[in-house]
C-alpha cells in the first residue's frame, strides 16, 4: 500500500540529512491524499452496510486504564502494549491494543441494562508494538462489529453473512472465510490427558500449522498414540461437508467433542441458506490466537494478500471479566490490508466527472469566490485559484493545472468584462480541447446531466 511506500520514502528523505537516527518510527506512516480518500470511501461504504443491519457506532477512548483494562487482554497483547503514566493520577495508561476488550469492558459497565442483543460497530486504530521486520504494522486501522447478549446460532450466521457481504459490497470476490470451533480442538487435546502448560504449546502449534512441532510437543507430553493421530490430523482437515463427517466421527459419543461438531454443523446449514457457501472453507484447526475466543472463529484470507484480512469469533465469556457475563461475537477487518487486496491503482483520478477547477483574475476574486460557493452549494467539488496570465499562455497553463488536480471540468470567469455571470467551460479528457460559454446559473445542470449521462 501507498502509505508504506511513503514511509520508505520519508525514511529515506530524512536519512539523507540524518544518517545516524531515524526520525520516522517503525510501523507508523503518513496515508497520503489518493489513499485517504480511497480508504475513507472504503469505510463509508462498509459502515453503510453496517447500519443497514442495525448496526450503531460507538467511539472507544484511545487511552484506558491498564490495571483494568488487563482483565480482558490477552497475555500475547498485553505484552505488546504502549504503556505510560498517567501525569493526573500516576496510574498506568495503555493505548488502545484491542478494540473488543474495550467495548467488553464499556458494556460490563455501561451498557449491560440495555435492551439485548446489542449491535455495535466501530472503526479507529489499535496499537501494538512489532519488532521490526516482522511484517506487521504498529499501528492497525480497523473496522469491526460486536453482537452481544446472544448465544444462537442464527447469531453466528448473521455476523458470517454480515462479514462476508461486506467484503462483496466492496468487489473483492477472491476470497475466504476459514471457520472453525475453539471447543472442538481443545477437548481433543483435553481428552490426551495433556499438561495445561503442554495444551497451550499444542494450540499454538496448531494455529500455526506447525505440525513437525506439534508432533514434538504430543511426543514430550507422552499423548498415546491413537489420540496423537487426531490431533495431528485435525490442523489438515479442511473444506467442506467432509470436514462435518470427520469431526462427528472423532467425536462418537463424547459430548465435549460432539458439542462444537453440531453448533459449527448449524452455523453452516444456516450459511448454506443464505448462498455464501462459495466462501467458507470448514477447518477444524482454526484457532484465534487471542484466548477470549470460545466458540466459533474464523479469519478471511485473499488470494491478493499473504496474511489474513480479518477474522473474529464468538466470545461468551469476555465481557464476565469485567462484570456480567453476556454471550457475544463478532469481527473485525484489517484496512491496510483489505486496501491492498483491492489492487486500487494508484493513478485512477480521485474526483468525480463533475469536479471543476474555477480560476479567474484575481481582479474577479470576490466574482469567483461567490460562483465557487454556488456551485458547491449544488453538491459540486470546487477548486478555487486564480489566473495571473492571458491569451493563449493562459488558457494553455489553465488546461495544465486541470490536467493536473485531475478534475472533470475547468471553468474560466472573467472572460467577458461584460458579462461577469458567464463562464467559458472546457471538459477534460475529451478528444479536442473546445469550450463553450454559458451562464453561471445553467453550469450545474451541464456537468451533472454529463455526470449521469
Amino acid at each position: 500500500m501507498a502509505r508504506r511506500q511513503q514511509q520508505s520514502v520519508e525514511r529515506q528523505s530524512f536519512q539523507m540529512n540524518t544518517p545516524a537516527r531515524a526520525l520516522i518510527p517503525m510501523g507508523m506512516a503518513t496515508m497520503l491524499p489518493d489513499d485517504a480518500q480511497r480508504v475513507r470511501h472504503l469505510e463509508a461504504t462498509i459502515f453503510e452496510g453496517f447500519s443497514r443491519w442495525g448496526y450503531r457506532e460507538i467511539i472507544p477512548p484511545t487511552f484506558e486504564y491498564l490495571d483494568v483494562l488487563s482483565a480482558g487482554l490477552p497475555p500475547e497483547i498485553l505484552e505488546k502494549c504502549y504503556k505510560f503514566a498517567d501525569w493526573a493520577t500516576g496510574r498506568i495508561l495503555v493505548l488502545r491494543p484491542d478494540v473488543t476488550a474495550q467495548i467488553a469492558r464499556i458494556v460490563a459497565m455501561g451498557m449491560a441494562g440495555q435492551g439485548l442483543p446489542l449491535r455495535l460497530c466501530y472503526r479507529t486504530t489499535v496499537f501494538r508494538y512489532e519488532p521490526e521486520h516482522a511484517g506487521r504494522e504498529r499501528e492497525v486501522f480497523q473496522l469491526g462489529v460486536e453482537l452481544i447478549g446472544a448465544d444462537e446460532a442464527s447469531m453466528d450466521a448473521e455476523i458470517l453473512t454480515l462479514l462476508v457481504e461486506s467484503l462483496k459490497v466492496l468487489g473483492l470476490q477472491d476470497f475466504k472465510v476459514s471457520l472453525g470451533h475453539v471447543g472442538f480442538y481443545q477437548a481433543l487435546l483435553a481428552k490426551s490427558g495433556m499438561s495445561a502448560q503442554g495444551q497451550k504449546q499444542a494450540e499454538f502449534a496448531a494455529a500455526k500449522k506447525d505440525l513437525p512441532n506439534l508432533e514434538h510437543i504430543l511426543k514430550s507430553e507422552r499423548v498415546p498414540a491413537t489420540q496423537a493421530r487426531a490431533i495431528l490430523e485435525a490442523p489438515g482437515r479442511y473444506g467442506g461437508e467432509e470436514v462435518l463427517q470427520w469431526g462427528r466421527k472423532v467425536a462418537g459419543r463424547d459430548q465435549r467433542l460432539v458439542k462444537p461438531i453440531e453448533r459449527l454443523t448449524q452455523v453452516y446449514r444456516l450459511l448454506e441458506a443464505t448462498g455464501i457457501q462459495e466462501h467458507l472453507l470448514l477447518d477444524l484447526g482454526e484457532y484465534r490466537g487471542f484466548d477470549y475466543y470460545d466458540g466459533l472463529v474464523f479469519d478471511v484470507f485473499s488470494g491478493k494478500v499473504g496474511c489474513e484480512l480479518g477474522g473474529g469469533g464468538r466470545y461468551n465469556h469476555l465481557i464476565g471479566r469485567f462484570g456480567r457475563e453476556l454471550p457475544s461475537t463478532g469481527f473485525a477487518l484489517d484496512i491496510d490490508r483489505l486496501f491492498h487486496a483491492l489492487d486500487h491503482e494508484k493513478n485512477d483520478q480521485i474526483h468525480s466527472s463533475s469536479s471543476v477547477l474555477l480560476m479567474s483574475p484575481m481582479s474577479q476574486y470576490g466574482a469567483a469566490f461567490e460562483a465557487a460557493k454556488y456551485l458547491r452549494s449544488q453538491g459540486i467539488t470546487v477548486l478555487h485559484e486564480t489566473i495571473t496570465k492571458s491569451g493563449a499562455t493562459q488558457n494553455r497553463l489553465a488546461r495544465k493545472r486541470a490536467k493536473d488536480a485531475s478534475v472533470g471540468w475547468l471553468v474560466l470567469l472573467g472572460q467577458s468584462r461584460k458579462k461577469t455571470s458567464e463562464v467559458v467551460v472546457s471538459r477534460m479528457g475529451a478528444a479536442s480541447h473546445s469550450s463553450q460559454t454559458i451562464s453561471l446559473e445553467d453550469l450545474p445542470g451541464v456537468l451533472k446531466k454529463d455526470h449521469h449521462g
